[in-house]
């Protein structure tokens, strides 16, 4: 895999990789095999361990949001600290799972088996229930594509997603086109511990991420790039309490992916070496050319137009630009391109040491 500026970013744990160089970047080809790399003069290699392309980056602590970033539904209305509980409290855990806007839609997206996860607790010494979740401060649209702001080079994100802990199990809401069943119980220790956890959990990994991309729908393919939603924020908490001690039901649990299939990815570069002042000025554009047809539509033509274009570039020209863990990627998109899945993900076994804060 090579980036724009010549620098091959090999993944040690391919043996045999052929890199292809982004079109118009104006880099040779370049091959390495079994160790043996044949390249050009003036040539860097940076080699990449595989587990951190899909590896979602942990940061020192949230930025603020920019006043440009607006929601049209508000962030965690309701929510609330985590309460502390007393450690003889026994705590009901609950698995909730509804579609994706069913407050809006109903259970239009279920049918697509698009899904939101989320956890319910209740207490046996208050009786007081509580609902936590995961998911994006500024919607979905915003954490998967960029705004491209007149004057600005670089495309602007609107992109974090946080917990939102609060009082209340909308029974309803979960139970009419979705799931409210319970999965363990825990003590009051358990859940404080798990709650000291969350907090580290929701001030290190901020930015969503919709997609999972892979190299084939194969079970056993490759994971370039893993996604970072809320299924997967109940996936780790779940896992925290198990390692805690919980002991999970045997019952079946699903989750949605959407999925995107390209083969190897190429490294771009960052903001800085890409749209600043000595950055590649045709990959620049050629990023801002890919994210344009994504904008907010005005009007049915357009939305038609922009909706060619994305065909053709992503399906007929094989181009993906992705971005992740503040860095953009090149995806040579092969069928079948992007795909919805809604799969198993057993409950989890407690490991014999536990992952820690």
């Amino acid at each position: 895999m090579c980036n724009h500026k010549g620098i091959a970013v090999i993944p040690d744990c391919l043996s045999s990789v052929q890199c292809r160089v982004h079109p118009g970047s104006g880099w040779h080809w370049l091959c390495l095999t079994w160790g043996n790399l044949l390249v050009g003069s003036h040539r860097t290699v940076l080699v990449i361990p595989c587990a951190s392309l899909s590896q979602h980056r942990r940061f020192d602590f949230r930025p603020k949001t920019d006043p440009y970033c607006q929601a049209r539904y508000t962030f965690c209305p309701t929510g609330s600290a985590i309460p502390l509980m007393k450690e003889e409290d026994v705590i009901e855990v609950y698995r909730l799972q509804a579609p994706v806007w069913e407050f809006k839609y109903g259970d239009l997206l279920g049918h697509l088996k698009i899904m939101h996860d989320a956890m319910g607790f209740k207490s046996s010494l208050t009786g007081k229930n509580y609902t936590m979740e995961w998911y994006e401060l500024f919607q979905l649209g915003n954490c998967t594509f960029p705004h491209l702001r007149p004057g600005m080079d670089a495309p602007f994100w609107c992109n974090q997603g946080a917990a939102c802990f609060y009082e209340g199990i909308d029974d309803a809401h979960w139970k009419a086109n979705g799931t409210l069943v319970l999965v363990t119980t825990i003590s009051g220790t358990m859940f404080n511990e798990m709650a000291q956890w969350v907090k580290y959990d929701n001030e290190t990994g901020i930015y969503y991420e919709t997609w999972t991309v892979q190299a084939s729908p194969d079970k056993k393919s490759t994971v370039w790039f893993d996604s970072y939603e809320c299924s997967k924020f109940i996936l780790r908490t779940y896992q925290k309490l198990a390692d805690l001690g919980a002991v999970f039901k045997k019952i079946q649990t699903n989750y949605t992916s959407i999925i995107l299939f390209s083969g190897e990815p190429i490294y771009l570069g960052n903001e800085t070496s890409i749209f600043g002042p000595q950055g590649n000025k045709t990959l620049a554009a050629a990023i801002r050319d890919f994210y344009n047809p994504f904008k907010p539509h005005q009007s049915v033509r357009e939305f038609f137009v922009d909706l060619f274009k994305i065909i053709d570039r992503v399906i007929l020209n094989h181009q993906f630009y992705l971005f992740y863990n503040l860095e953009y990627w090149f995806l040579p998109m092969k069928s079948p391109y992007l795909k919805i899945i809604y799969e198993e993900v057993p409950l989890p076994v407690g490991s014999k040491a536990s992952s820690g804060v």
